[in-house]
């Protein structure tokens, strides 16, 4: 037997005995599978459902098997979404309302794409047409007699009713980029940093915020305390630096006793940034009094890796975590076809204990605009100007495969490699258990075309899977 051939034999070997064993431990409960429906999507089929594959009695074991335990749930999902920008909701609200009705109920009813999850900008964001506050004085005003949402009410909050008329139970949390330019040194919404003695006035302007948000018909389920804590962005756009030291005495001095002062059910969330600032998330939760105020953590991919996730949790297994920006750019050749990226992203989030993962711009136009910012996005979709047609991203299809299956209240449960390399190879996996106890597995294959086995106790079953593609599995 050659080097090569040996290594395979002891790698399907040492994978089937892993999986046997994992076999005979599992309950009998087990044993009761029904039909597994399939959905994929790949080269021209978007989410679309197949054959249905039952299970079968474990037999050969794969290597790479994927082993199933329903028993062993993490996280409770809260669901999935995007971002509601200023830029989004202009978007939507050049839509006469009959081209809109369509677009708003397949984004989120909760028969359709179900969207639940949906971030709100407190003022402007790089994605607003303008640059602009709450509290636009020339000069300070602790008092804020100032203070207006006016801006607001033109079409973002219009547009919110619409949503969460679609879906009741939609879930709404706000970010702001910058406080009012008079409570920051350099007297302006472009970059700078937060100084101390805005701290009273700005817990005030968040529940001024919040009191007329709901006046308007629009309750805010949650806050963060600043989008991206630690990124200035060279004054480029509305933005503001906060000092971890800032932020935990903001929350435990200033906006944690403001809100259960006006017994307000909004909860905090603090970081709002990059897996690679997971110390600072813990620093921040060390402090027992800031501890008592905060929900959880706010959490950004685009620098890290999302393991970080698992090492706060680890470390404050209390404190929820939540996936709050990341989106596609609209100016790349793979806009509409990188699903299987953005599938292999969540599965990697989910795994990691996030409760919800949600993207930035629901809408943009094809050029990514409104933009006052210099970064390059794209929407979940893309509504062109003028025809208002309707481009879905690849992001979009991705997201398909999990909010039209995983409900809200589901728990996440493990999923594991048994293999040699301990792994799926090319294929990354989470599993779902929902409040009904029907389960899902959402598989995204990144490499060549192969053929996957699922093992579920005393049972196992095999399904194809295509190159680049993102497969869903449903069963009760």
């Amino acid at each position: 037997m050659g080097k090569s051939s040996r290594r395979g034999f002891l790698k399907t070997a040492t994978g089937t005995a892993a999986a046997l064993t994992f076999a005979n431990r599992m309950p009998a409960w087990a044993q009761g599978t029904g039909p597994v429906k399939v959905w994929s999507t790949y080269r021209d089929r978007r989410h679309v459902q197949g054959e249905s594959i039952a299970w079968k009695p474990v037999g050969q074991v794969a290597a790479e098997a994927i082993a199933l335990d329903p028993k062993a749930t993490k996280q409770e999902v809260l669901g999935f979404g995007a971002a509601m920008t200023d830029s989004t909701c202009y978007v939507l609200n050049q839509m006469s309302d009959a081209e809109r009705a369509p677009l708003m109920h397949e984004m989120f009813a909760p028969n359709e794409m179900a969207m639940n999850v949906c971030r709100t900008c407190i003022g402007a964001s790089d994605y607003s047409r303008t640059v602009y506050s709450f509290d636009d004085s020339t000069e300070p005003d602790p008092e804020l007699k100032k203070f207006s949402i006016d801006h607001d009410k033109a079409y973002i909050l219009p547009i919110l009713r619409e949503a969460r008329k679609a879906n009741p139970e939609l879930f709404l949390f706000s970010s702001p980029w910058s406080p009012p330019g008079w409570m920051k040194p350099n007297n302006s919404m472009l970059g700078g940093a937060m100084r101390k003695t805005s701290f009273g006035p700005y817990a005030k302007y968040f529940m001024k915020f919040l009191e007329g948000y709901k006046a308007g018909g629009v309750a805010i389920d949650a806050v963060t305390i600043q989008n991206e804590t630690d990124a200035e962005q060279e004054g480029n756009m509305p933005a503001c630096l906060w000092a971890q030291e800032q932020e935990m005495d903001f929350v435990k001095s200033h906006l944690g006793p403001a809100l259960r002062k006006a017994g307000s059910p909004t909860k905090i969330w603090v970081l709002d940034h990059n897996y690679s600032l997971w110390g600072r998330a813990i620093d921040e939760l060390s402090d027992s009094d800031a501890y008592e105020y905060i929900d959880g953590i706010a959490w950004h991919g685009y620098v890290g890796e999302p393991s970080a996730m698992t090492r706060v949790h680890d470390a404050f297994p209390q404190k929820s975590a939540y996936w709050t920006e990341g989106g596609p750019d609209v100016k790349q050749p793979d806009y509409q076809t990188d699903y299987t990226k953005w599938a292999d992203a969540f599965n990697g989030i989910l795994n990691n204990w996030a409760r919800s993962i949600t993207s930035w711009n629901l809408a943009l136009d094809e050029n990514g605009n409104p933009n006052v910012g210099p970064f390059s996005c794209g929407g979940v979709v893309t509504i062109e100007n003028g025809t208002h047609k309707i481009t879905r991203s690849g992001q979009y299809w991705a997201f398909a495969h999990y909010s039209k299956h995983i409900k809200r209240g589901a728990r996440v449960f493990a999923t594991d490699g048994v293999g040699f390399d301990g792994a799926g190879g090319s294929v990354s996996h989470a599993g779902f258990r929902n409040p009904d106890e029907s389960f899902v597995v959402v598989l995204a294959n990144t490499g060549e075309q192969r053929r996957a086995q699922l093992v579920l106790g005393p049972k196992a079953l095999e399904i194809d899977l295509a190159a680049d593609s993102v497969s869903t599995l449903e069963w009760a």
